[in-house]
């Protein structure tokens, strides 16, 4: 028996291929020392077919050679949906097609999830494949999983509902984007205007998250409100307090903050009265802060913004070098913090690697611990890919560009920080009742800073004590004791507008759109789906919302252009609403489990994208200079 191995990346081909044994390497496949054949995809080789495609032969043709678009053509619905093979994919594409003939037996090596599995089995059905397939469902690359997985192979027949998902997916998004696209495009052509309104399923509510962040700020209007803070002093050591206001205290809004002068005053002259305070509370407690978890690639676009300033795509293209060029780092299309704890065992190799890489980290390195085993090694949280991290490679630091070596940086030290233990501190919690007033006062003192050395004193593992001051000393009281009260500070402060998006916080809000939906259904398929967009195409459609003229960015802040905002005030809500992926992926599941047909599902489309064209066929849409 021969059996073909067809992996969705050439990485995944020769890691599988390694662990078989590779007898010889050909053009685009390995051969292993059992016979069988390895080759590989690059991702999809084949892409829906264009409108043109489908369209009668009497469409006259425009100068680029492309047809003209027609009123008249809409809504383009396919009878028979047509695959192309991409442009710069032909070569694999045939090499595949090859290789099916001189096997037996096919081993689908897609990722596990649905695109994974519809980018190797539609290439299957295009060659009309006849011969016995089974699934390999891998989850890392590392020897052991690989092992694991091989000897686990399914039927593929199994994996069907998955199959129908995604191409109800593929479908889906054809039929919105090509339609409105064209729908509103004419609608803007019969005012004169030449200007490409490209609507989608992900584009369209990315672009109204930051058109909704911009009219937040523009009408917000700063809303004065009061703080109470007091000095108090025991034992020689002078702190502060903040007055944390009763239930039945008026003049406060719905954040609890008090707004109403007249209230302010009063509380103000009763505060002043009092002279000592008395202990009602007081704790310390030693926490630990665990180690910062592996790089997914959101996480990592954040941080690249935030310290360098890069653009979501500047940052997956220098992750995709680092990969692919440099293989210094792992696989970085991924949307997982966690790392399967079969590689653990490969700590000690990875950190004397990066210790030659690295040599001015070589005395931080020397410290840690590679036999600490951080919770970032968790083989329930794996997904299709686990996080990002180094590898064993040592290539050559030289060859970095700036940027990629700041990237490369930002990867080696997460991973290092793995190997030191967690950061112990001191906390101190202390509530003080002044004439029945409640002041809270906190503080925390620095034990060992543990993997704190790596990353830095102040890191992003800190946000749960943002609003906590962690320098103030705090003496140690007990219950009932009398303090001094030094003085009382009314301090009037003003509410703040949401910040402007940058391209780092844009790639979290797609990530964590449940958070802008009510509906509580919708808002657990969003965030079960992590979002609008996947890793692999968040930076994509930032990048061509710019290219289109629909977002602009100034300096670190994304805005939406005017062009923008014209096409959203002119578009039905549902398109602009991340809860149309919501409604997606709720069907989808049905089709994934059977409970509904993949043409069902279809048909629910092609009526929406109906009623979405004929509101166009109203429109005239007069584009503003």
């Amino acid at each position: 028996m021969t059996r073909l191995f067809i992996a969705e990346k050439p990485n995944v081909g020769t890691s599988i291929a390694a662990q078989l044994g590779v007898k010889e390497r050909k053009d685009g496949y390995l051969v292993t020392k059992s016979g069988d054949l390895v080759t590989w995809c690059f991702g999809h080789l084949m892409e829906l077919a264009a409108p043109d495609e489908y369209l009668g032969k009497d469409v006259p043709e425009a100068k680029n050679g492309s047809k003209v678009w027609r009123e008249q053509d809409l809504p383009i619905f396919p009878q028979q949906w047509k695959n192309t093979v991409k442009k710069d994919c032909k070569k694999q594409f045939r090499l595949i097609g090859a290789l099916l003939k001189k096997c037996t037996q096919i081993v689908h090596c897609g990722d596990i999830d649905r695109e994974g599995q519809l980018l190797v089995d539609e290439v299957l059905e295009y060659y009309k494949n006849t011969k016995p397939v089974v699934r390999c469902s891998l989850s890392s690359l590392d020897a052991e999983s690989i092992q694991k997985a091989l000897k686990a192979l399914e039927p593929n027949v199994k994996f069907k509902g998955k199959l129908s998902a995604a191409k109800g997916r593929q479908r889906a998004d054809w039929l919105i984007g090509m339609n409105l696209t064209r729908a509103y495009t004419l609608a803007a052509k019969r005012s004169g205007s030449n200007a490409l309104l490209s609507v989608g399923r992900v584009q369209t509510p990315t672009l109204n998250l930051v058109a909704q962040r911009d009219a937040a700020i523009k009408n917000f209007k700063p809303q004065p409100y009061f703080v109470f803070k007091g000095d108090f002093n025991a034992h020689g050591i002078t702190f502060s307090a903040t007055l944390k206001y009763r239930d039945d205290q008026t003049g406060l809004d719905k954040e609890d903050r008090l707004i109403n002068m007249t209230a302010a005053k009063a509380l103000a002259a009763q505060l002043q009265s009092g002279k000592s305070a008395f202990v009602s509370s007081f704790s310390v407690k030693e926490k630990l802060l665990e180690q910062p978890k592996a790089y997914s690639l959101a996480d990592l676009q954040l941080e690249a913004n935030n310290k360098y300033g890069l653009s979501a795509q500047k940052t997956l293209d220098i992750c995709q070098s680092l990969y692919e060029t440099h293989k210094l780092t792992s696989y970085p299309r991924v949307d997982c913090q966690y790392l399967p704890e079969s590689q653990h065992k490969d700590a000690a190799r990875i950190l004397n690697t990066l210790k030659a890489i690295n040599p001015e980290l070589s005395g931080l390195i020397g410290k840690a611990d590679p036999k600490i085993k951080s919770k970032t090694w968790n083989d329930g949280k794996i997904t299709a890919h686990h996080g990002i991290i180094p590898t064993l490679h040592q290539g050559d630091r030289s060859k970095l560009s700036p940027d990629e070596l700041n990237v490369y940086l930002l990867i080696v030290k997460r991973y290092l920080a793995q190997f030191f233990p967690p950061c112990r501190m001191s906390s101190t919690q202390l509530s003080l009742d002044l004439n029945g007033q409640i002041f809270i006062a906190s503080g925390s003192v620095m034990l060992d800073p543990g993997f704190k050395v790596v990353t830095g004193l102040k890191d992003d593992t800190d946000d749960k004590d943002k609003g906590k001051d962690p320098e103030q000393k705090l003496p140690l009281l007990k219950q009932g004791e009398e303090v001094k009260v030094l003085k009382m500070n009314c301090l009037q402060e003003k509410t703040k507008a949401p910040p402007a998006f940058t391209e780092g916080t844009l790639i979290k809000a797609m990530e964590n759109i449940h958070t802008v939906v009510d509906d509580p259904t919708y808002k657990k398929y969003l965030k079960d789906g992590d979002g609008i967009g996947t890793n692999a195409t968040r930076a994509a459609i930032i990048a061509e919302l710019k290219r289109k003229g629909f977002l602009i960015v100034t300096g670190k802040k994304v805005h939406a252009a005017p062009l923008g905002l014209q096409l959203l005030s002119e578009l039905p809500e549902l398109t602009k609403n991340p809860v149309l992926t919501a409604m997606f992926e709720s069907k989808l599941k049905d089709v994934e489990a059977g409970k509904m047909t993949l043409d069902a599902f279809e048909q629910e489309q092609r009526t929406f994208v109906s009623k979405c064209v004929a509101a166009a066929a109203q429109k005239s849409i007069q584009i503003k200079k």
